[in-house]
């Protein structure tokens, strides 16, 4: 076993959106690293009312449910298999209150929360300004960051009491480079940046590390729906010209979580394969 697989050891985490995508590789390799896991999503296999929740927050997430592209309960298993206690459970992370009995659970449950990832989020309303949804400007705004601040500010009281801790918020290239006809998701995304570094500010007197991870294009399942043509154009902005996959930001959020990162805070770190770069 390497020093890796001892990274997280007696460490719990907490995962928002994490039924797919990058909030479940973070998921799985948060356990690898050593700690329980707790994966939570608006969609759960054996909710009953997943179809309804869909609804309530666009198409992206109905095609997901409809295809059934939904692992939470999946993924728990799998955390369970290494050894980790792990289980899921339906969070909306709009819902102040919902997010405030989730983390009471987990700290019930399993003793203490160490770790809580910002993943959950919305990125499919593409629309250039005059055709921007006013009801999906709301929705992003709600759960991109306010959803971040929701749970960034249940589970601070925890970190604080224990001395230690580490939130990392899930931000976007769009969010330092803006995205053509994506003004909701860049305001947002750059808004998580900025909260990022007001968390860190606040956390370092208690021993809570913030910090923010900058994807570029990411070969998840709802990339792979994209239109092929607007993906290749993406792809060739990279320096390496390929997609990242969603264990590179696993990997970036394992390191940031450990010690071994104990003296970084607020940054917002790229995994973007050079996107940000000047490439011809």
């Amino acid at each position: 076993m390497s020093s890796w697989d001892e990274l997280l050891k007696g460490k719990v985490a907490v995962v928002t959106g994490a039924s797919r995508g990058l909030g479940r590789q973070d998921a799985l390799a948060l356990a690898e690293a050593g700690a329980d896991v707790v994966i939570t999503d608006i969609l759960v296999e054996s909710d009953t009312q997943s179809a309804d929740e869909a609804r309530k927050y666009g198409p992206l997430a109905q095609v997901m449910q409809s295809t059934q592209v939904v692992y939470a309960e999946k993924t728990a298993k799998e955390i369970q298999a290494m050894g980790r206690r792990s289980f899921a459970v339906k969070m909306d992370v709009t819902n102040r209150d919902q997010v405030r009995e989730v983390l009471a659970r987990v700290k019930e449950e399993f003793g203490h929360i160490d770790i809580l990832v910002n993943n959950a989020g919305t990125l499919d309303h593409v629309s250039q300004i005059e055709n921007q949804n006013d009801e999906f400007w709301e929705r992003d705004l709600r759960v991109n960051l306010t959803g971040a601040y929701n749970c960034t500010k249940a589970v601070w009281p925890y970190l604080k009491e224990q001395g230690w801790g580490r939130v990392i918020n899930m931000s976007s290239v769009a969010g330092t480079l803006g995205g053509f006809g994506q003004a909701s998701y860049s305001v947002t995304k750059g808004g998580l940046l900025s909260f990022t570094k007001s968390m860190a500010l606040e956390g370092a007197r208690h021993g809570i590390n913030v910090n923010a991870i900058v994807p570029g294009i990411i070969a998840t399942e709802a990339f792979k729906m994209g239109n092929p043509k607007m993906n290749e154009r993406m792809i060739q902005r990279t320096a390496f010209h390929r997609p990242g996959e969603p264990e590179d930001i696993a990997n970036a959020i394992v390191f940031l979580c450990s010690d071994k990162a104990k003296y970084i805070t607020g940054i917002g770190l790229n995994v973007s394969g050079g996107m940000e770069l000047f490439t011809f």
